[in-house]
């Protein structure tokens, strides 16, 4: 039986390669793939890590420019996968947010686990 991780890296991968193949047929995101991609399988997800007052569109917009390091106008997978970084990276520090303000000793932790290691 494959683990959670598995079954999430095997469906990056999967995810990836259906919009890759779209306009045209290649191993390669556009702009407007990529787009798609972000809307139809992670919407609600990106609302939760865009910044304060920026639109869904320029939060696609700038996680494509940033992933886009050859500046090609396309994504590679490894760029794709600079993206997915980049917008876990948001998540990870919005999930602590909330719980700075509560912390009375700083290195004792931040009120929830989420798998940083041994207690």
């Amino acid at each position: 039986m494959k683990t959670d991780l598995e079954l999430a890296l095997e469906c990056v991968v999967n995810i990836y390669h259906q919009y890759a193949i779209k306009y045209p047929i290649d191993d390669y995101l556009s702009k407007t793939e990529f787009s798609e991609l972000l809307k139809e399988t992670a919407k609600p997800f990106l609302h939760n890590t865009m910044p304060p007052n920026t639109s869904v569109d320029d939060y696609i917009s700038k996680l494509f420019a940033r992933a886009d390091r050859n500046h090609d106008g396309r994504l590679k997978f490894t760029e794709f996968l600079t993206t997915l970084n980049l917008v876990a990276i948001d998540a990870h520090n919005r999930s602590h947010q909330h719980h700075h303000s509560h912390d009375h000793y700083p290195d004792a932790g931040h009120g929830h686990d989420h798998g940083h290691g041994p207690k």
